[in-house]
């Protein structure tokens, strides 16, 4: 930081009461300067104060050289600190300037009208040298002095101090890496100034400390030279966005934020979310997805308008594919949802990304570039929902609605899904049979790998209509060597005994599950003719149950099996469960 030292005269300006400040002399005071609440007792002509300013020559010419005359001048700019400089600059004070206090002292010498017609070598001179010398040829100072512009905004604007601090900024800005040779801030973990060289971002930090205004004057300034790269200016918009909004994955709500949120507040953050948003470069991959889900999350968090967040999900929806699981995961913002995450958030997205997807061929089931993109798309969304599956709130439709999205084309195999289906179960042990249903029809037991079939069968979480299923697929559709194939009963009652070569730690399906598979498994072999209906009960079996239950498998399974089957193939129920030999536990 530069600074200027004018005057060599030591400070005789006091406070001689609360509301007013004077100037230790043996002459008497002959000129009073009320600024808002203080006065300042000065003198006309025994100091140079009126031969140097234009305005209070004008102000007094009336007036005798005996008189006192008092003259308001509450709307100077900069208020009495600005004044005061100007004072003590006609009277010879030492005073110090720097891009700190630059602008309201300008401003304050061109109010009053301290210039070169009134006298030779005066204030506003000295200033603007000292602006164009000094303050303009730094780095920081020209931020500095623009940042303090915001007070002085119409002042400023009307003195050219704007546009020749972001002219400097720019300038800066467009300079090649290797020939910066000023001060910056750059804070990002690993780097160091004196081992790398500099990076292509490096102005990035320093003028995110300016207000939105004046940040998007000089981003547009940037642009319109058409010099860097969308993803610089795109880097410029992120680094921006941290520094002033809050970070949304750590916040609930509005009522759980830790920092009290005023109206003026959050009004304040939706113009910077706006003006964000409307600075973004149309370039596809000049913000990362990222970035984009962040924004479009915030704009839940504070209600944003629907243009802004429906702006926010097209662009994100085009690049879904370049997400990991970690960018998805937001928290709920509504008041309204029990669950923690913003699964409407992904939706919204993914609706989105599969419109565009749909739009882009006539068919684009057979564009193996669309088919590639929809897959890796349905990849990442099992792998959120195996996530989100942990919410103990979360209610079964969510997570349905969310799989049900995405076309069948989507997902060449199931085994993801089922990881998110097994998660959901075991962390949702209250679930009613309905609900359990209704989350394993989503389930294509066709497109799971053997390993998880046979993890499956042996699943106690799964309902047994899933599990006769895909005991039924084993065995028609041969997953195992022909000569070595196993009657279903066998299968069936394999479900319930575990072997070695079945253990359950050869599928991971996230934490502890490994660990946890075989408490699920019951170690007691049931006959081989029977299934074991219900295993919680220990007591002699209730006939009018086992019935119902017994007819549900035999009867309506057994027909829509009898369907599935080939010509060949002919499966008889009553040796599946004969009658009177089944037994609960």
């Amino acid at each position: 930081m530069k600074f200027m030292k004018i005057g060599t005269r030591p400070d005789i300006f006091y406070t001689e009461e609360a509301t007013s400040r004077t100037v230790i002399s043996d002459i008497p005071s002959d000129i009073v300067i009320k600024i808002n609440n203080i006065s300042y007792f000065l003198h006309k002509l025994q100091f140079p104060l009126l031969p140097r300013c234009g305005l209070l020559q004008r102000l007094c010419a009336d007036s005798t050289d005996s008189s006192i005359v008092t003259i308001e001048l509450h709307d100077i700019p900069g208020g009495g600190e600005a004044f005061e400089l100007c004072a003590k600059f006609c009277y010879g004070i030492t005073i110090n300037l720097s891009a700190h206090n630059f602008v309201s002292a300008f401003c304050a010498a061109k109010f009053l009208q301290m210039n070169e017609v009134v006298e030779k070598g005066n204030f506003a001179l000295k200033l603007d040298t000292f602006f164009n010398s000094c303050i303009l040829e730094g780095w920081k100072d020209s931020i500095v002095t623009l940042q303090t512009t915001a007070k002085l905004i119409e002042w400023s604007e009307n003195y050219g101090i704007i546009r020749r601090c972001i002219d400097s900024i720019v300038e800066k800005v467009l300079t090649p890496p290797s020939k910066v040779s000023w001060s910056y801030t750059y804070t990002r973990p690993g780097f160091s100034k004196h081992q790398q060289s500099v990076p292509r971002d490096w102005w990035t930090e320093d003028i995110s400390d300016l207000d939105i205004h004046l940040f998007r004057y000089v981003i547009t300034a940037i642009r319109s030279t058409f010099m860097l790269q969308p993803q610089l200016i795109g880097e410029a918009l992120h680094v921006y966005a941290l520094r002033w909004l809050p970070d949304t994955t750590k916040i609930r709500s509005l009522a759980e934020s830790s920092v009290s949120q005023t109206d003026e507040t959050i009004e304040k953050q939706k113009r910077i979310l706006e003006t964000i948003v409307s600075m973004i470069p149309g370039d596809r991959g000049s913000v990362s997805v990222s970035f984009l889900l962040r924004l479009l999350s915030f704009g839940n968090f504070l209600g944003a308008s629907s243009l802004i967040k429906t702006e926010l999900t097209k662009r994100a929806c085009l690049q879904l594919e370049e997400a990991t699981v970690n960018d998805l995961v937001f928290p709920s913002h509504s008041s309204s949802d029990q669950h923690f995450y913003d699964v409407e958030l992904v939706l919204a997205v993914l609706e989105s990304f599969l419109v565009q997807w749909r739009r882009q061929s006539p068919a684009p089931t057979d564009n193996n570039e669309l088919k590639k993109s929809i897959r890796k798309v349905a990849k990442l969304i099992d792998s959120y929902l195996q996530v989100i599956a942990r919410d103990a709130n979360m209610p079964v439709s969510k997570l349905v609605t969310l799989v049900e999205a995405l076309p069948d084309v989507a997902r060449k195999s199931h085994d993801d899904l089922y990881k998110a289906i097994n998660i959901y179960l075991k962390e949702h042990p209250d679930m009613s049979k309905a609900d359990k249903k209704d989350v394993c029809r989503i389930l294509d037991c066709q497109k799971l790998s053997p390993e998880v079939r046979a993890h499956a069968i042996k699943n106690e979480r799964l309902p047994l209509r899933t599990v006769v299923q895909i005991l039924f697929f084993e065995q028609e559709k041969g997953s195992r060597p022909p000569e070595n194939k196993m009657p279903l009963q066998e299968l069936i009652r394999r479900k319930h005994t575990p072997s070695p070569e079945d253990d359950l730690a050869k599928l991971e399906l996230g934490p502890n599950e490994q660990s946890r598979g075989a408490e699920g498994t019951r170690k007691t072999a049931a006959p081989q003719s029977s299934i074991v209906i219900d295993e919680q009960r220990t007591k002699k079996p209730d006939k009018k149950i086992m019935r119902g239950e017994i007819d549900e498998a035999g009867s309506e399974k057994g027909r829509e099996f009898r369907e599935q089957g080939n010509s060949g193939t002919k499966v008889d129920t009553k040796k599946i469960i004969p009658k009177g030999s089944a037994r609960e536990r």
